[in-house]
């Protein structure tokens, strides 16, 4: 038979307080961590038992009996690549400077993403937050993480209900085109997103569109072979860069969605002997740290407070939850549209050296 010897030998658990106190194992939690709905005598008695019994609660198993993870799970399309690296370390420093432990999942296709968010995916066991970059959630998907307690914010994407942060996209793509325009510019090449895109991704087609807009407002002509998948991959912007000086009228100047796509073109045009900004003018979006080096000219986001800023509104609400649960209020307010925030994030236009006027007149 196990005595309180024995127990405080090999360390008590949780089911040895509530056997010794002789309440089950729901009421020592709640007493233990100072919930209401307690009586002060049952209370104090279970306080005194896992005072004899030198009961120690684990830290983990505290937080799942509270209903708490401290963990908060960070989802990107993909685990390689500068801006969601950047996005995870920005949640990251935020994390870890609440106390919270961070989990960072790669969703990189239709059934990762549904094996995430769907129902039984009990994802509501292993995190309290859910920070998801760059991929839509549904009406009906966001209905389910709420109705399982999870606190979602989106980065450069929505969820119905849910705050998100995100950029301008098509501000974006049009103030990168109106750049090259008043340098002279009328044939300007980009290089987008994915050729094959079963995620459907917002963030390429809102700087297309931005790139058109900005076209047809200066009575140009929007020419689709001028626009080419570039993988947002360094590789990509090279083999993208090449298909475009393939044609029989190539580009004067070329907008690239990313710094990384960026570098690949510089790299392709290096490789070709052709200058820059003389022969092509390359423009970026993000201000990589590599970008001051290679004098790209570029628009700035400010990818790592992306992600800081998601984690904070995620750990502000998971601990907003927990106060009202402490208080005996409902744990979970369902926000509407309306009410959910939308913070955009400023984008600035950083010009240095590798854009120019066109060398050619009337181009």
């Amino acid at each position: 038979m196990s005595t309180p010897a024995t127990r405080r030998r090999r360390g008590a658990t949780i089911e040895d307080v509530a056997v010794q106190a002789g309440v089950s194992v729901a009421t020592v939690s709640r007493a233990l961590r100072g919930l209401p709905n307690v009586a002060s005598s049952t209370r104090e008695r279970v306080m005194t038992v896992a005072d004899e019994l030198n009961y120690q609660p684990d830290p983990a198993a505290t937080r799942l009996a509270a209903g708490r993870t401290r963990t908060v799970t960070v989802a990107v399309p993909t685990l390689n690549g500068w801006y969601f690296s950047t996005v995870v370390a920005g949640a990251e420093a935020v994390c870890t400077e609440a106390g919270y432990d961070i989990l960072v999942i790669g969703i990189g296709s239709v059934a990762d993403r549904a094996r995430l968010l769907r129902d039984d995916s009990s994802l509501e066991r292993r995190t309290d937050g859910l920070v998801v970059v760059d991929l839509n959630v549904t009406e009906d998907e966001a209905a389910s993480l709420r109705a399982r307690g999870i606190i979602l914010t989106t980065v450069g994407s929505t969820a119905p209900g849910f705050p998100s942060v995100k950029v301008d996209d098509h501000g974006v793509g049009r103030l990168a085109t109106e750049h090259l325009i008043g340098l002279g510019h009328h044939r300007i090449g980009v290089l987008g997103g994915l050729k094959h895109d079963p995620m459907s991704f917002d963030v390429p087609a809102a700087r297309q569109r931005g790139h058109e807009a900005a076209m047809r407002a200066a009575g140009l002509t929007v020419e689709p072979a001028l626009t080419t998948p570039g993988n947002f991959s360094i590789d990509g912007g090279q083999e993208a860069m090449a298909r475009l000086l393939a044609l029989h009228e190539p580009p004067t100047a070329v907008f690239a969605m990313s710094d990384e796509m960026a570098f690949g073109a510089l790299r392709e045009l290096r490789e070709r002997e052709l200058a820059v900004p003389g022969d092509m003018s390359v423009i970026g979006v993000d201000d990589h740290e590599f970008a001051r080096v290679v004098d790209l000219t570029t628009v700035r986001q400010r990818v790592a407070a992306h992600g800081a800023t998601a984690a904070r509104l995620v750990i502000e609400a998971i601990d907003a939850a927990a106060t009202e649960e402490h208080q005996g209020r409902p744990s979970l307010v369902v926000a509407t549209d309306h009410d959910a925030i939308r913070r955009a994030t400023e984008v600035e236009l950083v010009v240095r050296r590798t854009t120019g006027p066109p060398r050619r007149s009337g181009t």
